[in-house]
């Protein structure tokens, strides 16, 4: 059985390509990154997810990066506000070039050949980390840098949001058990941009909202 490695956040578009993974028959291993964000619940998330998926999980604590977000995101430092639309500060610079960096390793040391993270066609507009041209060259890369054919793709990526809701549904996945809020809990504040972005995708899918909203 082929090894794999998801970067598992807790959030609908991770959770429902570790559900792939594991319906293609991989063996699925999944790291979910502690970066100091301030939605620290969606780690328990994660955690609870790979629960029900049965499958290895490891924590990485890359907390230090608060050292280089602060002033920068708002999902990072709490003087920064959390808008209810798109703006910049939503951005964590080159946050899946970090998470995809030290997943290589991961993968290269338990001799996984492919690695999953959950960018999708929607995502592409605003950051440049989940571009296919991207993760293509990031690939190149780790190829290079390990010398072995380690593979980094999104099954996700053909899809925008309401399509990975289509899919999870598909897939049997708990979208209940997934979260989305970039504020901490515990329920999703129903205001912020990714909120506002799921009750979007959910409506556009046309499948009930099973989240619990503040507002």
């Amino acid at each position: 059985m082929s090894k794999c490695v998801v970067i598992l956040s807790g959030g609908p578009d991770s959770v429902t390509s570790a559900y792939w993974a594991k319906e293609k028959g991989y063996e699925v291993h999944a790291l979910t990154f502690n970066y100091s964000q301030k939605a620290q619940v969606e780690i328990e998330h994660a955690s609870e997810i790979t629960g029900i998926l049965k499958i290895p999980h490891k924590l990485i604590d890359l907390r230090n990066l608060n050292g280089i977000y602060e002033g920068v995101t708002s999902l990072v430092d709490e003087s920064l506000e959390v808008t209810n639309e798109f703006t910049n500060p939503i951005i964590v610079p080159f946050r899946n070039g970090v998470f995809l960096a030290v997943t290589v390793a991961y993968a290269d040391g338990i001799g996984a050949d492919l690695v999953i993270y959950g960018a999708h066609l929607g995502d592409e507009e605003f950051y440049p980390d989940c571009r296919r041209e991207f993760y293509e060259a990031f690939e190149k890369a780790a190829r290079l840098g390990t010398a072995k054919d380690i593979t980094i793709t999104s099954p996700l990526r053909h899809l925008r949001k309401s399509g990975v809701l289509q899919e999870a549904v598909k897939l049997g996945v708990p979208l209940e058990k997934t979260w989305s809020c970039y504020l901490q809990g515990p329920t999703h504040c129903g205001e912020c941009e990714s909120c506002n972005n799921r009750k979007r995708a959910f409506a556009e899918a046309g499948i009930t909202d099973p989240t619990k909203y503040e507002v």
